[in-house]
């Protein structure tokens, strides 16, 4: 009996519970499910298959997953690479404010058409992405053949958009894609962080969720030293706290980041069930405070806390590699304690099984394993750097790039092969993405050229900054912060 697709004489990294690793290996998948992965047999190149993939000298993984990202402004990518952290943040803010007003729909089309683009390209078969105005980015995702979790922004102390307006757009986004493009595109409630929303719209948020229980609940959580501040101010013994008492700290809660967590965050997330996605490159390139601590993960992975890797805001580092996301995670958790922090084995399992954990989904997708949704990819490893093939785990995550991927199965469905998207015109979008950076860079007054670029004056900048919602953050913030030195 034929089967959709047959892949015989491969390298394959099953990541399963032995994390096996077949020298010589045949996975076949039909009807969007791996039905079996064991050792080839000689004759396995003539199993009557749809496509038949020939193995010999590819390495066969499990699509990578991208655990926390945002991808509405891929198109700036380089352009703010080169600036101080406070004209990054002003830039930034003042960009997602006039975003949240419903301005540059040109350039967040394009921006999501480019990052499926060159995710599919790079092996990033799943991602979770918080964005302002998500539809896009769900319909295009699904048009690509990819695997994506999407949900609008809901914040009150970030920019001006009333918040009656936001949770009327997240219901509706929620109403019209959840579970979409036979169940690969799923929607999620998204409290930005806990720095920039009240207890009010916690609580709010919280009701909300009421309403879709099967819904992830995706936030930034205790990614700044204002978390726990915040926390104070909004009634709360601290962040985590908070977010108990409004009942959001369970087994639907994926957060980013986590960077100021003690023992007691640790004991408290794993005993709810809950997620972290970690990001490192994004706190290497844009670190606020040398001193404060990195994210805990090892102690996180010591707890059973399901920890996947993000990318982040991939266009504020330049990068879209995941593979370079596990390395950057090894190198500054080395750096910042001592060596030995991640075996490479358990930074391909961040990269895959644990990242699909942390968004509910592990049963489905991460291992290459019979009965899973069959999402795999293939990697050229015929190259002179992959040369010997001595330890393939390290190979991964040290030395593989986007530019090895040569083929991509999502959910059983071949979106690349030999390299060539499949769902997408490649061409057609680098057209679009660099008419909508110029008509960008016009309306903005933003220089951006091969040499680099100049974000708009400061005056400029202040004038399209949100207004009410920062104020009222920094009031709070800085209410607290006194209370907080007081004797008693």
């Amino acid at each position: 009996m034929a089967v959709d697709i047959a892949i015989s004489d491969a390298l394959v990294l099953t990541v399963d519970e032995r994390n096996r690793l077949y020298e010589h290996g045949t996975i076949l998948v039909d009807d969007g499910h791996i039905t079996e992965v064991r050792k080839s047999a000689d004759d396995d190149g003539a199993i009557d298959a749809t496509h038949t993939i020939d193995g010999d000298g590819m390495l066969a993984m499990p699509g990578l997953v991208n655990a926390h990202t945002h991808l509405e402004l891929t198109p700036l990518i380089g352009a703010f690479s080169d600036l101080d952290l406070l004209e990054m943040m002003g830039s930034m803010t003042a960009i997602y404010g006039r975003l949240g007003e419903g301005d540059f729909d040109y350039l967040v089309e394009a921006g999501y058409e480019l990052a499926a683009l060159n995710f599919l390209l790079g092996g990033v078969t799943t991602s979770n992405s918080m964005d302002v105005r998500p539809s896009t980015g769900a319909e295009t995702f699904g048009e690509a053949g990819l695997r994506g979790f999407f949900g609008p922004t809901i914040t009150d102390l970030f920019w001006d958009v009333p918040v009656d307006e936001q949770f009327d757009r997240a219901r509706a986004f929620i109403d019209e894609h959840h579970d979409t493009y036979d169940g690969r595109i799923q929607a999620t409630i998204c409290p930005h962080d806990d720095w920039s929303c009240t207890r009010d719209l916690w609580e709010r948020t919280a009701a909300l969720t009421d309403e879709y229980p099967e819904l992830l609940v995706h936030t930034h959580l205790l990614e700044l030293e204002e978390s726990n501040t915040m926390a104070r101010a909004n009634g709360g013994t601290d962040s985590l706290g908070l977010l108990d008492e409004v009942g959001l700290l369970d087994d639907r809660l994926v957060a980013a980041h986590f960077r100021v967590a003690d023992e007691a965050d640790i004991e408290r997330t794993a005993e709810a069930d809950a997620s972290v996605a970690h990001c490192p490159s994004v706190f290497c390139y844009w670190n606020p405070d040398a001193e404060m601590q990195w994210t805990p993960v090892p102690e996180l992975r010591e707890a059973d806390v399901d920890v996947g890797l993000g990318i982040d805001d991939h266009y504020w580092h330049d990068s879209y590699s995941m593979f370079g996301e596990a390395r950057q995670a090894r190198l500054a958790a080395n750096v910042k304690r001592t060596t030995g922090q991640y075996s490479s084995m358990e930074l391909v399992r961040m990269l895959t099984i644990d990242g699909a954990r942390a968004l509910g989904i592990g049963d489905e997708i991460g291992s290459i394993e019979p009965g899973k949704r069959a999402d795999i990819i293939l990697l050229d490893v015929d190259k002179p750097k992959f040369t010997p093939l001595t330890n393939i785990p390290a190979h991964v995550v040290n030395n593989a790039t986007p530019a090895d991927v040569e083929t991509a199965i999502v959910d059983g469905e071949i979106v690349m092969r030999a390299g060539q998207p499949m769902t997408i015109d490649a061409k057609a979008v680098q057209e679009r993405v660099e008419s909508a950076v110029d008509r960008f860079a016009d309306e903005m007054g933003w220089e951006l050229h091969v040499g680099g670029g100049e974000p708009p004056g400061s005056i400029e900048t202040i004038r399209d900054l949100p207004k009410r919602g920062p104020v009222r953050l920094l009031s709070r913030l800085a209410l607290q912060s006194a209370r907080d030195k007081l004797p008693f």
